[in-house]
């Protein structure tokens, strides 16, 4: 069934079944605002009271097109409630294919291939995932290089450190985050003490539980912990929190006002993470000390002043002073990952989930990584 419809100026569209229940349309010439609103009404008059399941678009002999054009289409998807899977653009322009698809919802595809046409997708993918990396890797070396211009900037006027921002933004980081962390540190501790007790109390060294809960703790788990919870928490809120400006255009109208987006976003929450996360993990010490006691005094059959003098015997400064080292480069990552991925966010609402989630995986990997480097630094070091 094939219906073309002439409107008061051109386009033109062709109106066909090509499957059971989809239908296809063509449209032809320019899709602007001199014949937006013809073409609305045509195409809802030829499409109802069709018993459609599906909808194809295609694009490809459009010579130009506006925001209006985007517009009709729109309001052609809303109207007839197709999923986004049900309602495919074929061959939009090169030059607005990103701005159909935001506008519309829908995912503007290219036509498939023909017969006899072979697809090397392997080669194709393996292609535009290298290209996305190094577009990553320009993006991160712009992002690093935007934080030290901002840093330049605060050095020579001060004044233009958003100072309130950081001191809510380090009562969310650190003060919203303290039950959590102090909590599974307690229980952290606890673990500890109570397994290595199975096998220390066959020795009768109880006493050395409390070396090694301290040690392990101020030098290694406490920082670790501290930001693992922190990027979950709180690196996730970053990207999130940027990302929703970044698609809703906030970021851009910061632009246009003139605002560094990274001096008013990014810098604030940086610095409030370098500040708070290190006496996180120092909270986060204290309290897993705090479970291994509980643990010596209820059942190694130790008197609170013991265990906590063996605790400060085992410890030193430069452990103390290692383990905060550890929490600031553990800061950094976390709170320039989050706002560098909240930053990347592109598409709709699916892309805030999206930068949270990558936000969060990010973080970990490099928080296990430098930990890593950290070790191997210090075997040398000793």
């Amino acid at each position: 069934m094939t219906a073309t419809q002439h409107l008061h100026s051109p386009p033109l569209f062709d109106l066909q079944e090509t499957a059971d229940r989809e239908w296809t349309i063509r449209i032809t010439g320019d899709l602007t605002i001199a014949v937006a609103g013809d073409i609305r009404k045509a195409l809802m008059a030829a499409l109802t009271g069709k018993p459609l399941t599906s909808l194809v678009i295609d694009l490809n002999q459009v010579a130009g097109t506006d925001d209006y054009g985007a517009l009709v289409l729109y309001e052609l998807k809303h109207r007839l409630r197709l999923p986004d899977d049900r309602f495919r653009l074929l061959n939009p322009p090169d030059l607005i294919k990103g701005r159909l698809a935001q506008m519309t919802g829908t995912d503007a595809r290219p036509a498939p291939p023909g017969p006899g046409l072979f697809s090397f997708s392997f080669v194709t993918q393996t292609g535009e995932r290298t290209l996305e990396i190094l577009k990553e890797g320009g993006n991160f070396i712009s992002f690093i290089g935007a934080l030290v211009v901002a840093g330049m900037r605060i050095a020579g006027k001060p004044k233009s450190l958003r100072l309130n921002d950081m001191v809510r933004h380090m009562k969310t980081t650190g003060v919203d985050a303290l039950p959590v962390v102090a909590l599974i540190s307690a229980l952290l501790g606890l673990i500890m003490a109570f397994m290595s007790s199975l096998q220390l109390k066959q020795f009768g060294a109880n006493i050395y539980v409390a070396s090694l809960v301290a040690v392990s703790m101020v030098s290694e788990l406490g920082p670790v912990m501290t930001a693992i919870i922190v990027s979950g928490r709180s690196g996730s809120a970053y990207a999130a929190e940027i990302s929703t400006m970044k698609i809703s255009e906030e970021i851009d109208a910061l632009v246009t006002m003139g605002f560094d987006p990274v001096l008013f976003l990014a810098i604030p929450r940086m610095l409030a993470a370098v500040i708070v996360i290190p006496l996180l993990t120092m909270f986060s010490n204290l309290f897993a000390i705090a479970g291994g006691l509980l643990i010596g005094v209820t059942m190694l059959d130790l008197s609170a002043g013991t265990y906590i003098s063996q605790t400060l015997n085992s410890l030193s400064l430069f452990e103390l002073c290692w383990g905060l080292s550890k929490s600031v480069v553990f800061a950094i990552l976390i709170s320039g990952v989050g706002c560098l991925r909240g930053f990347q966010a592109k598409g709709g609402a699916a892309a805030v989930g999206h930068a949270a989630t990558s936000a969060v995986v990010t973080s970990i990997f490099l928080i296990v990584l430098f930990d890593s480097i950290f070790a191997v630094i210090r075997s040398y070091w000793g």
